[in-house]
């Protein structure tokens, strides 16, 4: 979350999103390679990942979330990334499914962190700071964010209108929301972070489901070099099938 006041939230435009990320932001996002996300997990690093098991079910199985965290993310990941006429929303693409097998695993569990204190607010250069696993601090989140909404609005967060869900994101976003349990800023980051890590993440790890934001973007996806088109395709549009880690099992 930006600390700026006049900070632009990060719910907008899906057009002008996808400007802004590009196909770097798929890079960006790729699930490591096993060793790699161990390093990662040390560092507090919340690009870590789950077991690698293609889902391609329609209806999703959770293995983390139990129904009303369940309700909350697949509510949240639609309105930070709804379907519109540029491409499907994160809902579609299986992102709820990629954030519950994130959460069940080691990372989510705090595994490879260090969670023996002392306990303080830190720099963000300091990384993860918390006596809460990610897990937890997403459990917890969810619990904290529903009981203020039964609070003000007498409905949890998977009952709003989108105008309000929209609205709530906002403020969450921006601190307007002070959550009793967990820092806000934290939460909304990781919810927001593990979004967009399932919504361009490989489909092995169970979101981006048929590469769709691969396609959507131009991402050629993994296992491929492409010096031989630099020079035939100088300046001009490349679209290639995409290729995923799954397509070289």
């Amino acid at each position: 979350m930006s600390k700026e006041n006049d900070a632009e939230p990060k719910i907008v435009n899906r057009r002008a999103w996808l400007k802004l990320f590009g196909a770097g932001a798929a890079s960006g996002v790729l699930p490591l390679g096993s060793a790699a996300a161990e390093d990662s997990a040390v560092a507090g690093h919340h690009a870590t990942h789950a077991p690698a098991v293609p889902v391609d079910e329609q209806v999703p199985v959770y293995e983390f979330l139990n129904g009303d965290e369940a309700a909350f993310v697949e509510a949240a990941v639609d309105t930070l990334i709804p379907a519109d006429d540029v491409g499907p929303g994160a809902l579609e693409l299986g992102v709820a499914v990629f954030i519950d097998r994130q959460l069940n695993s080691g990372y989510g569990r705090g595994d490879r962190m260090y969670l023996q204190g002392p306990f303080m607010e830190g720099t963000p250069e300091q990384g993860y700071q918390l006596r809460m696993t990610p897990s937890e601090l997403f459990r917890n989140g969810i619990l904290d964010v529903n009981a203020y909404l039964r609070a003000k609005y007498k409905r949890p967060f998977d009952a709003l209108t989108n105008e309000d869900r929209i609205a709530v994101m906002t403020q969450l976003e921006t601190g307007q929301i002070e959550l009793p349990t967990v820092p806000t800023a934290i939460f909304f980051n990781l919810l927001y972070d593990l979004t967009m890590q399932g919504f361009f993440a490989d489909p092995l790890y169970g979101g981006n489901k048929g590469k769709a934001s691969w396609k959507m973007i131009g991402f050629p996806g993994i296992g491929a070099m492409y010096a031989d088109k630099i020079e035939a395709w100088r300046n001009k549009k490349y679209m290639t099938e995409p290729m995923s880690i799954q397509d070289l099992l």
